[in-house]
């Protein structure tokens, strides 16, 4: 009992020191992170079929990639933040009936979010909200890519617009 005892030990010490090393030096080379990762990330030509498979095997088994992603652990990491150059994107498609009906009336909540994301100051929000009213037919479009269309429309607006050019995103 002992012996299995210290043997158990053993093998968590290493793999607690071989996890603390991966997660100091975590190139990427292959499947993400996750235990995978730490157990054959010594493995030579990490690119290899065979170490990836290797990784995205044990990683898939121990379901420790999803772990380590949800808990910032096992060499993964977890901002919880979505990158920024998609904010604006992400926030026009959830939002775009919204965002339509409060561009139509020039106010309102969603509008207000959607200036703050691209960057505009409060200052000249009252501005972005007039504009948004006043090429509302130009702006909203229907279709599939309306939110993309949306925004590529919105940016082309702001820059041709005397103050609004200056708080442009893009």
């Amino acid at each position: 009992m002992v012996k299995k005892l210290l043997v158990l030990q053993f093998a968590a010490t290493f793999i607690l020191v071989q996890g603390g090393l991966a997660l100091a030096m975590n190139p990427d080379n292959g499947p993400g992170c996750g235990l995978g990762k730490l157990a054959w990330g010594d493995y030579k030509n990490q690119k290899s079929i065979a170490p990836q498979v290797m990784m995205a095997t044990t990683n898939g088994t121990f379901g420790s990639q999803t772990f380590g992603i949800s808990s910032g652990t096992s060499g993964c990491t977890n901002d919880g933040s979505v990158m920024a150059e998609h904010k604006t994107t992400l926030f026009a498609e959830l939002n775009f009936e919204n965002l339509s009906q409060e561009m139509a009336q020039g106010r309102g909540e969603h509008l207000a979010s959607l200036a703050t994301l691209m960057g505009v100051p409060a200052e000249h929000q009252a501005e972005f909200f007039a504009l948004t009213q006043e090429r509302y037919t130009t702006l909203v479009r229907s279709g599939e890519e309306a939110p993309k269309a949306l925004l590529t429309a919105l940016h082309d607006a702001m820059a041709q617009h005397p103050v609004l050019a200056r708080v442009s995103t893009r």
